[in-house]
């Protein structure tokens, strides 16, 4: 189960605890989530982890998803995010693929 919402506290971490308790495997989308305090977001977090739940950001969940950009159908649309959203991630996408002199995949193909 991947899951993030509003209120880390209560809106993520009681299903995501209650799901672990049930044996699902749940995956917490830190950077999509938020709570009422940054103190609130860090103790649910650090709930979560104690009780099982794995922390991702949704640059690692969009990049596990893709798994390599030999995925054609789905590279040039997820560069244009990563490049539109993901901040420093996206310009070291970018210079990566200049440095290693690949093509840059677009979503047309």
């Amino acid at each position: 189960m991947i899951i993030a919402g509003l209120w880390t506290e209560v809106c993520v971490a009681m299903p995501a605890i209650q799901a672990l308790g049930e044996g699902w495997d749940v995956t917490v989308v830190t950077d999509a989530c938020g709570g009422v305090s940054v103190e609130s977001h860090q103790v649910a977090i650090q709930r979560m982890i104690a009780a099982g739940a794995n922390m991702m950001t949704w640059i690692a969940v969009a990049a596990e998803w893709q798994r390599d950009w030999a995925r054609l159908d789905t590279a040039g649309k997820l560069t244009e995010v990563f490049v539109q959203h993901g901040g420093g991630s996206g310009i070291a996408y970018l210079w990566e693929q200049q440095l290693l002199n690949t093509p840059v995949p677009t979503a047309a193909g």
